[in-house]
């Protein structure tokens, strides 16, 4: 599996992915989304588990993995779903966008990974700049907004965390393995969830829009995406991963507008180039000196 074609999937994927929660979330209560997801995800992970011939593990090892992957997808899925209810999808895939700041800070402090340089660190702070100049605006003081942005950080964290607990516990597992074992976990507890927050009803008159983007999500959001997420992981640095999440807040936003009518104001515009600017400090601030400075030698 090609990492490059892995990592522009990714992107994607999750570029898509918050307009698809907002629409799903239209017609069903946003705890029915969530499972509907994440429970036809799982049977299409299964039905492929044979095709690919891929094993699963059962040691201790595996299974700490296991729960520890369904736990961390719970908590960051659930709370996305929730705070989507009141925050537009471009600014969900923006929030997300603090993920890479959050996992180079745990990926250094227990993965030992180079990713508090100086330089990057300047990145990092450039792309949260950017975050913050979107974050803070009149729109995001109204109670039900500044509630759904406090939890959408709460998934964001939890998503680092679970990044930086799946480099040091899941190397050993293909990418496919990890994403049942996950969502053998995972899914249990959404539809918990969904019988106790809504007596277990769907709603049945569901808009089609809302339907095809549970399914979207279902195949590509979970069954394609969480695998090309754990393999990514596997191959690559956790901080670098994390950066997926400051190139798809500018496409989430763009999606936004062209398909949801979402507004980007001068604001957000401006925040947009900072994190643009931030990312390509991050990434290849470093390698650029070292060219010239090669040269210069």
């Amino acid at each position: 599996m090609s990492i490059p074609a892995s990592y522009l999937g990714v992107i994607l994927i999750w570029a898509t992915t918050p307009l698809a929660i907002k629409w799903s979330a239209e017609g069903y209560d946003f705890s029915f989304a969530v499972f509907a997801r994440m429970l036809i995800g799982l049977l299409v992970c299964v039905a492929l588990l044979p095709l690919l011939r891929v094993p699963m593990p059962r040691d201790r090892h595996s299974l700490v993995a296991y729960a520890g992957a369904g736990v961390v997808m719970f908590l960051a899925m659930t709370g996305t779903y929730w705070s989507a209810r009141y925050v537009p999808s471009g600014l969900i895939s923006v929030i997300y966008g603090l993920t890479p700041l959050i996992t180079a800070i745990l990926a250094a402090r227990f993965l030992r990974e180079r990713s508090l340089t100086p330089l990057k660190v300047f990145g990092m702070l450039l792309g949260f700049a950017g975050l913050a100049f979107i974050f803070i605006e009149p729109s995001t003081l109204e109670v039900n907004r500044l509630e759904g942005l406090v939890v959408l950080l709460l998934a964001v964290t939890s998503q680092a965390t679970g990044a930086i607990f799946l480099k040091r516990h899941s190397t050993h597992l293909h990418p496919l393995a990890l994403n049942i074992g996950s969502l053998l976990v995972a899914v249990p507890l959404f539809m918990l969830v969904w019988l106790l927050s809504s007596s277990g009803k769907a709603v049945s008159d569901a808009p089609a829009r809302a339907q095809w983007a549970v399914l979207y999500l279902a195949i590509f959001g979970t069954a394609i995406g969480f695998n090309l997420y754990y393999y990514l992981l596997k191959k690559l640095k956790a901080s670098v991963v994390a950066l997926i999440t400051l190139i798809t807040p500018v496409l989430a936003l763009l999606i936004g507008v062209q398909l949801n009518g979402e507004v980007i104001g001068a604001r957000i515009a401006f925040g947009a180039l900072l994190i643009l600017a931030g990312l390509g400090c991050h990434q290849w601030g470093e390698r650029l000196i070292d060219r010239k400075s090669g040269r210069r030698l």
